[in-house]
């Protein structure tokens, strides 16, 4: 008995030791952060036990901006499982050619279909080829189904001026080349021309940008209002971008791509391109299936800060979660991850979930309700499979560049988060001494908070080195 007593007695010892020297370490590093009237909420856990080992106004909610990802990818977790799938489903009803969407943010997603050595365009190929095979040589209408989510594409949240941002493309029940084209100009015969990718006419391109014999090339665009009418702008020497513009409408989108496709592979398009919600799926002729695993999600959400693949499982969240899997929409997803954090014991001040990517201003969270959150995943049977979708210090994702000394390259698992006045950084640290869970929010932030919140990551490693 008087072991267990003196070994308790120890580990109490040893946590308040252990609190007191990282705080000498962390303290500094937030004092003069905040010199600048920096905001910051900090939680720091044992992940093992989930006992603190620091804080700094931990309750304190603020703009989490990415890392709301976080609290998506594990709520999708608890609510559509590992095993997960969206699955895009291509079918022929008589001479009609039906595209049901599943909310797939990855569809013909650039990085995707790079991992796994797909090319541009595949899709369509594919598709043709099945119709082909069925000796299909005409079709009536194509009709694409994208009522799995409802029809607000745009967060009404989302800030007005950046939403022909690639970042903050529409969400649809079918989404394709994360809903952008890509658009650069190039000097032809002393001309600027531009060239988008895909190429289509979807997309109608005003040029506004002027050829340069001196000086550097920049272009950008912006809309006037019409549907999918861009103005392109800036001045050219030679070539300009490539950069990414959202488009409008992408179940149209995609429809529209196909069209042009089947019509230059031989196949006559006669009918019309319908957008509606399709009945009866079980008595289609199904020709081709498209699968996407949650797994890919996760990393493209996390590792990479992909914001459609987080609002669309947001709103997948929702559809698999109410009677007849259709209409998932932003306030039943939001509504379903409160539930989760109120579960995991968080209280309801600590938090206010507005969408899934962390665009929107009005998301709040405490760092401790993303420590919950993180140490409710690191418990689960699934961490490993969520362990996999955070960046890699110095390896991969978004915090590659960061964290490259070989004292901390691979120990720094995470998830940053950016938007104006806005810094954030939340995972885990891989010691010496066990696994710890952190979350750094900072508001009113600047050029130099994104440098704090990683050495307060450093800070916790080298904290419980054994040369240290």
């Amino acid at each position: 008995m008087k072991k267990c007593l003196v070994a308790a007695a120890f580990s109490i010892f040893f946590t308040c030791f252990a609190k007191a020297d990282l705080a000498k370490r962390i303290r500094p590093i937030i004092n003069q952060a905040s010199q600048k009237d920096v905001q910051f909420s900090v939680h720091i856990v044992k992940a093992e036990s989930g006992k603190t080992v620091y804080e700094h106004n931990h309750h304190r909610t603020l703009i989490p901006a990415s890392n709301m990802k976080l609290i998506v990818a594990a709520a999708a977790l608890k609510y559509l499982g590992p095993d997960y799938e969206y699955k895009t489903r291509v079918g022929t009803d008589g001479n009609s050619l039906l595209i049901i969407g599943s909310g797939d943010p990855l569809l013909a997603d650039k990085a995707t279909d790079d991992k796994y050595e797909r090319q541009t365009g595949w899709i369509f190929k594919d598709i043709i080829a099945q119709l082909k095979a069925d000796k299909l040589t005409a079709i009536k209408d194509i009709v694409v189904d994208s009522s799995i989510f409802d029809d607000e594409r745009v967060h009404p949240n989302w800030a007005k001026d950046e939403l022909n941002r690639w970042y903050a493309c529409e969400v649809g029940g079918l989404n394709y080349n994360g809903n952008c084209i890509e658009i650069k100009a190039e000097i032809s015969g002393g001309q600027v021309i531009i060239i988008t990718e895909p190429k289509t006419s979807y997309v109608q391109i005003t040029n506004n940008v002027t050829p340069i014999s001196k000086g550097k090339s920049v272009i950008g665009s912006y809309r006037q209002g019409e549907q999918n009418k861009i103005i392109v702008h800036g001045k050219c020497k030679k070539q300009a971008g490539p950069f990414d513009v959202a488009i409008e409408r992408p179940a149209a989108f995609f429809g529209y791509l196909l069209a042009e496709h089947l019509n230059e592979a031989g196949i006559k398009t006669k009918g019309q391109l319908v957008e509606r919600a399709i009945g009866q799926v079980d008595k289609l002729n199904i020709i081709a299936e498209y699968n996407t695993s949650i797994k890919d999600c996760l990393a493209r959400c996390n590792k990479n800060s992909f914001g459609l693949a987080a609002e669309a499982l947001l709103k997948t969240i929702d559809a698999e979660n109410k009677p007849g899997d259709k209409n998932g929409t932003w306030a039943g997803g939001c509504k379903l991850i409160s539930e989760y954090l109120l579960q995991l014991g968080i209280d309801k001040t600590e938090f206010n979930i507005d969408d899934g990517s962390g665009l929107s201003r009005k998301n709040k969270l405490s760092a401790n309700a993303i420590t919950k959150v993180l140490l409710d995943a690191y418990r689960s049977r699934n961490w490993n499979f969520y362990k996999d979708s955070l960046s890699a210090g110095g390896i991969d994702g978004t915090i590659a560049k960061y964290f490259k000394e070989e004292k901390y390259k691979g120990k720094v698992l995470g998830k940053t988060g950016y938007i104006d006045a806005v810094k954030s950084f939340s995972g885990l640290c891989t010691t010496e001494a066990g696994d710890y869970i952190f979350s750094i929010l900072a508001n009113n932030a600047n050029g130099q908070t994104r440098k704090a919140l990683n050495n307060i990551a450093k800070a916790v490693i080298d904290e419980f080195r054994s040369d240290s």
